[in-house]
């Protein structure tokens, strides 16, 4: 009966995507087709980052139903494509009020300064400067323009850089929840949200250093656009909070107005007539660039939590994964173009599968040994097996604030038996076959036996990842050993040990894969992106053979997901579903 019902709500499930959905996808892929640009002759492109930023686009075609909004690397190059555009005379920036994700601050800042460079100005205007997360790289985007607002009523509360971090081992112990688990090792600090009340002291170590690299990069930047010095913009900052009065006499903004007015004045300095244009119109209308030239880089794009399989193709909306098969089989597609001389590989991870995690490095060695070199760009995380993948590249590119490292193993499960009991419910267990066959059942703790093989294949896996760092960075197994333990360092920090090679971003890592090709510097290059894109025909031709894909499509379209709060329980919710299926090499994601 349960399967006949089933089969009823795939066929009636089924009927409404036939009959809403695909007329509504129809036509809008029709009228798309159909317009034409409609962008004016005299433009300031409006880029507002109060919605958050992915590091890349997505690849599922139905992104823009979920509220899909711009990526980094979006703007990156739409930027570089509007400072040679003659009809882009301007940028109009909306800060968010609260942190953002500090490595993406790094390259937004970068990509204004070259868009600046080109002789446009640039005004970024704020409504405020709120105490939360990693505001001081929100600040710092806004130095980097040419003119910085904020609007009269606004405060400017951004004085330092916090971070709250949830414990449960109390509640687990009253609660009769053991949290049983191994890590490799003592800074692998997502074990102890599980054990501990409070920071152990590698833990607390660990983080405020990384915040204190991120906080001190973010002022030093900061200063430099603003013409002052680090030490005295850090007297300044912590000195306040101030009101929006008292920012413009200490010199932190350079004027106060709403941003009607600010829209009002960059339209003035852009000339008679212009018009402003939403950026994510502008580059939708432009494409993705392509370059010129007969040798071409191809950018493979990598995004969120590693995991084996291919992409379902992630319904309406939804976040990002990167699969391995499918990323794998990106780098291969990038070996046979004959026109393709080498591969920037975008990173934006914490990691995840090890399995997954060594088929991506495995396709990267491949690459290296058809000749091709491979670049790793680092976006905002590069950890646990973000790293991994990116271990034995030629060449890694990172940004001051990329997390990346943590080169190190977890992994456990929950005995909840005695905590249901308290609630009247009895779990009980039947095990056919070895010893080993209930090591991970929510009933008991590990036997000796069991944690002694348990705890023996987290050491095969650490092993593992040590040998492929010291192999790829040319560094002896003792000294990947000492910077290893699990513990997370920024770019910045990366820098000396030896785990990254340069500070910059996508520009850079470019310049880098034109160099190892032997391409000259002057030369022109083609761009070429992997994985392609689907289609949304081919999209949808894959959704109607699956009744929960259907379903998940419905759910999506009604836009619930594109919610920022959704979408953080969302990721919770990943991070904690990949965990208990042996994603040992996952590191945690701080929330900016």
């Amino acid at each position: 009966m349960k399967q006949f019902f089933l089969t009823v709500l795939g066929v009636f499930t089924g009927l409404i995507l036939f009959v809403v959905v695909v007329p509504v996808v129809l036509l809008t892929v029709a009228i798309a087709g159909a317009s034409k640009p409609t962008t004016p002759a005299t433009m300031v492109l409006e880029l507002d980052l109060r919605e958050g930023i992915s590091d890349q686009p997505s690849t599922n075609p139905f992104a823009a139903f979920g509220g899909s909004g711009l990526s980094v690397t979006q703007v990156v190059d739409g930027l570089a494509q509007a400072q040679e555009d003659a009809g882009v005379k301007a940028v109009l920036v909306r800060l968010p009020e609260s942190g953002m994700t500090p490595a993406s601050a790094d390259e937004l800042r970068q990509a204004i300064r070259r868009f600046r460079a080109s002789g446009k100005p640039v005004i970024a205007h704020s409504q405020g400067f709120a105490p939360a997360g990693a505001v001081m790289s929100t600040y710092m985007v806004g130095a980097s323009a040419s003119e910085l607002w904020m609007q009269n009523t606004a405060g400017f509360q951004a004085t330092g850089f916090s971070a709250d971090s949830l414990f449960l081992g109390r509640a687990f112990d009253k609660y009769g929840v053991r949290a049983d688990f191994e890590q490799r090792y003592e800074y692998k600090n997502a074990v102890n949200e599980y054990t501990q009340s409070d920071y152990t002291p590698a833990h607390r170590e660990a983080m405020t250093a990384w915040m204190t690299s991120i906080y001190d990069s973010a002022l030093a930047n900061a200063a430099q656009d603003r013409k002052t010095t680090s030490a005295a913009l850090k007297t300044v900052i912590e000195a306040g909070p101030y009101s929006a009065e008292q920012a413009l006499s200490n010199k932190l903004v350079d004027k106060i107005g709403q941003v009607e007015e600010a829209e009002a004045e960059i339209k003035r300095r852009a000339g008679k007539g212009a018009e402003i244009v939403k950026f994510g119109k502008y580059v939708s209308e432009k494409g993705e660039r392509t370059g010129s030239g007969r040798n071409a880089i191809a950018i493979v794009g990598g995004e969120g939590a590693i995991v084996t399989g291919r992409s379902d193709g992630g319904g309406f909306g939804g976040g990002s994964s990167i699969h391995s098969d499918d990323t794998a089989e990106a780098i291969y597609d990038a070996i046979e173009d004959k026109s393709v001389k080498a591969i920037v590989f975008r990173v934006s991870s914490p990691g995840g599968s090890p399995e997954a995690s060594e088929q991506i490095l495995a396709a990267v060695r491949a690459a290296k040994a058809a000749g091709k070199p491979v670049v790793v760009s680092m976006g905002a995380y590069a950890a646990s097996g973000g790293y991994w993948i990116s271990s034995e590249a030629d060449w890694i590119v990172a940004q001051p604030s990329t997390l990346t490292g943590s080169i190190g193993v977890f992994g456990g499960k929950f005995v909840i038996a005695d905590a249901l009991g308290r609630f009247g419910v009895d779990m009980r267990e039947l095990t056919v076959g070895g010893s080993y066959a209930d090591a991970f059942s929510p009933t008991q703790p590990f036997t000796n036996s069991q944690r002694a093989a348990f705890a023996a294949s987290m050491d095969r896996i650490y092993d593992d990842f040590i040998t492929r760092v010291a192999t790829g960075r040319k560094l002896e197994p003792a000294r990947v050993r000492e910077i290893a333990r699990g513990r997370v360092w920024t770019g910045a920090q990366a820098l000396p040990l030896g785990l990254v090679d340069q500070l910059g971003g996508l520009n850079e890592a470019v310049a880098k894969a034109k160099a190892l090709a032997k391409i000259p510097a002057g030369e022109s290059v083609r761009f070429k992106h992997f994985p392609k894109q689907k289609s949304p025909w081919e999209a949808l031709s894959e959704m109607f053979g699956v009744q929960s894909e259907a379903a998940q499509a419905l759910v999506m379209l009604g836009g619930v997901m594109a919610d920022p709060q959704a979408q953080a329980v969302m990721r919770r919710i990943e991070g904690e579903r990949m965990r208990s299926e042996g994603a040992v090499v996952l590191a945690d994601q701080p929330v900016f």
